[in-house]
């Protein structure tokens, strides 16, 4: 496994494939890998015959009062574990690298609309700066393919729109969420919950669940579903931020008739802000 951390040496290490026609694929993260990530890996190893993962802690999705400087930071184990399914190449760069005149001085790209709601409204500026390092990621390693998890669907789609919008000859590829055998969504972030606080992380996937239980079963008042998800994450002891559900294509409003909706929530259980969702096709 090539491991980089300058741009040159990762456009060295790809050349040669882009030039004997061989596909990359690239899995974007910000390190602490658990099976989620390495789920993606597999499914990346499955679309293309090379796999780029980057690792790299982005300071500007992070907001003033965020967990930046806290954020898990597993590098050594992080490259065990890919090496040991098969990555071809790991780009792990340095702040300067990746911004050299600084965070003040950068180049910024901004998906508006999608950006601005649900996540966008609760974190300011967040997906202002995934979709400027996605950017830089995709020049940077010009693959033919990117994964991305889907427990981020709101992320998903920005990025979406960002390829669709700036032409990049990338295919987004939304991998399966994994999930603990509580039905939590695996997440870097979950280390930060106690034993009593993980018993009542599985209610936010319940809840999602029991929404979608209710619109396969022909329910359609939205508004009255979303009071009883927002009133069921109390009762499990959340601090809901949002719970909403909407047309899975671009977020908007659900409209009557079939179509896959999603159900998006994000909340809090102490310090701990968590994001999931569900996929509900309506027949």
């Amino acid at each position: 496994m090539h491991v980089e951390t300058a741009i040159q040496g990762v456009r060295r290490a790809t050349a040669p494939w882009r030039r004997s026609g061989q596909r990359l694929a690239l899995v974007p993260t910000m390190g602490n890998l658990h099976e989620g990530h390495l789920t993606l890996v597999r499914q990346a190893r499955e679309l293309a015959d090379r796999v780029a993962v980057s690792i790299f802690v982005n300071p500007l999705q992070f907001g003033p009062a965020e967990d930046f400087d806290a954020y898990p930071r597993t590098e050594a184990e992080d490259r065990r574990k890919l090496e040991a399914e098969g990555v071809d190449v790991l780009f792990m760069p340095t702040e300067r690298q990746m911004y050299p005149r600084g965070r003040e001085g950068v180049t910024y790209v901004e998906v508006p609309g999608i950006s601005d709601v649900f996540c966008g409204a609760g974190r300011p500026g967040h997906f202002r700066g995934v979709a400027t390092v996605v950017t830089k990621l995709f020049n940077i390693v010009q693959p033919d393919v990117a994964v991305f998890g889907r427990k981020d669907y709101q992320q998903l789609l920005v990025i979406r729109r960002l390829v669709e919008d700036l032409c990049f000859p990338v295919e987004v590829v939304g991998g399966q969420t994994v999930r603990e055998a509580s039905g939590l969504a695996m997440s870097s972030r979950n280390a930060y919950l106690d034993a009593e606080q993980r018993r009542q992380a599985a209610g936010l996937y319940r809840t999602l669940r029991e929404i979608g239980r209710r619109i396969e079963a022909g329910e359609r008042d939205y508004p009255g579903l979303e009071r009883f998800g927002t009133a069921s994450l109390v009762e499990y002891g959340f601090e809901p931020e949002y719970l909403n559900i909407r047309r899975a294509g671009d977020l908007g409003p659900p409209a009557s008739g079939a179509g896959a909706l999603v159900v998006l929530a994000a909340a809090r259980l102490g310090s701990t802000r968590l994001i999931d969702n569900l996929l509900i096709d309506r027949k």
